[in-house]
């Protein structure tokens, strides 16, 4: 439906608009900013310069660097050359600074030093958003609970389409959803066919369908008042009961209660989507960084730990003598035990690019993935595992192709398309390199 398109590219208009930040006027004054940039100016004048071991340090990483450029052929870009002389530099500042500090520690006797210390983990969690609200992620319950009140503070707006949506997004069972949606479609058609009959604009609230199918569904309560319904008390079976009740005045616009039915019945759910957590790593990272956190498994900790104390039973099952279908059928048991996949793809100058997904989203999904961070995002290329073998199947899901629970790609360009405006070792755009610079 229209209103159901322009309700969301509004809502999304408005996502936009809350990223720009802060207006400025254009016929301000513009001392507030000269003020502020000659204060960071004289700020940055007054820092001191680097001690003399900073220096060392630093002169010691880049030499580092480039005597390691020099043994093999990696080719990292600029960004990749920074980042990784940065980490250098403030590892051995922080070396230094505990070296002093150990010393004057000395003469006091030895302490008790406690360390926090973290697994390293290929990524930190599983994060989910929804562009419909904004750019932040969150777990996937606080981003539910985010949408959920952004639909509610959208009822004075248009309650139609809000209670629509509230239908379809915050009710779990879709059985239940869809009896719901049916039997308050029975209930509007009901009216529209024979408007003239009294009782089939009346709901009678303790009756034990509507009990059943309706009351206990978030977003109906907001669907009959939008449809014109109202609350009622009225005689019934020598003594009162309410009704939902749709008046008479009401009888000349049943276009408007039609097109309420179809919108609840073409509306969708807004669900949170995955966030990919894109990473960029150098490869001592890809190397040092392989454990998967707990969100990726289906399985709760107890079950993993109970399943980590009944490999000697695999050990066994692996000896046995089984057909091709019983060894299927038990693989594809085992990778039910994931839900996500970590993805990454090693390109030829040493650079992994990192994302999460579904292990029920298609293999095409990661190529668009691929596509959307490359400098040159129209030229064909080639993921292929360490095997050998290019991988096709763009249809099928990761599930199907085994590409579960983490795969490692390699990124190669079909040399047959060739691009003469750019420079075939240069992969990565600057913002997905960016990401190198923040985490340094």
């Amino acid at each position: 439906m229209d209103a159901f398109k322009k309700f969301f590219e509004k809502k999304k208009a408005d996502a936009k608009f809350k990223l720009a930040g802060q207006g400025q006027s254009l016929s301000g004054s513009t001392s507030h900013h000269s003020a502020h940039s000659c204060s960071s100016h004289s700020t940055s004048q007054s820092r001191l310069a680097p001690t003399r071991d900073a220096r060392q340090a630093g002169a010691a990483a880049l030499a580092r660097l480039e005597q390691n450029s020099k043994k093999g052929d990696v080719n990292w870009s600029l960004q990749a050359i920074k980042a990784q002389a940065r980490r250098e530099l403030e590892a051995e500042r922080a070396a230094m600074e505990q070296m002093k500090l150990n010393e004057q520690q000395e003469v006091a006797g030895p302490q008790e030093v406690h360390m926090d210390s973290a697994p390293m983990l290929a990524v930190q969690g599983v994060y989910f958003h929804c562009p419909l609200i904004g750019p932040e992620v969150a777990s996937y319950e606080e981003i539910k609970k985010q949408i959920r009140d952004f639909l509610y503070s959208q009822m004075e707006e248009d309650r139609a389409i809000s209670s629509c949506i509230i239908i379809h997004t915050c009710n779990k069972n879709k059985e239940k959803i869809n009896t719901c949606i049916e039997t308050l479609c029975k209930y509007i058609e009901n009216i529209v066919s024979n408007p003239t009959e009294d009782k089939f604009r009346k709901i009678r609230i303790s009756n034990k369908a509507y009990q059943e199918r309706i009351h206990p569904m978030e977003g109906t309560k907001e669907f009959l008042e939008a449809a014109g319904f109202t609350v009622q008390e009225l005689p019934f079976n020598d003594t009162t009961d309410k009704f939902w009740v749709f008046p008479e005045d009401k009888l000349c616009d049943l276009g408007a209660l039609e097109q309420l039915r179809d919108g609840l019945v073409s509306a969708e759910p807004i669900r949170p989507q995955l966030d990919r957590g894109v990473m960029v790593l150098l490869p001592a990272e890809a190397v040092s960084h392989v454990e998967l956190p707990p969100e990726f498994f289906s399985l709760t900790t107890e079950e993993l730990k109970k399943e980590m104390q009944n490999r000697a039973t695999a050990v066994e099952r692996s000896q046995m003598l089984m057909t091709k279908a019983m060894r299927e059928k038990y693989e594809i048991r085992e990778i039910r035990k994931y839900r996500f996949s970590l993805i990454r793809v090693r390109f030829p100058d040493g650079l992994i690019l990192q994302g999460t997904f579904g292990v029920n989203e298609k293999f095409e999904e990661v190529v668009k993935f691929v596509r959307e961070n490359l400098v040159n995002d129209w030229r064909p290329f080639f993921l292929s595992l360490s095997g050998g073998g290019k991988v096709t199947g763009e249809e099928q899901t990761l599930v199907e192709l085994r590409l579960v629970p983490a795969v490692v790609f390699n990124f190669e360009w079909d040399f047959e398309v060739q691009d003469p405006n750019l420079d075939d070792n240069v992969f990565l755009r600057s913002e997905t390199l960016s990401l190198l610079q923040e985490k340094a």
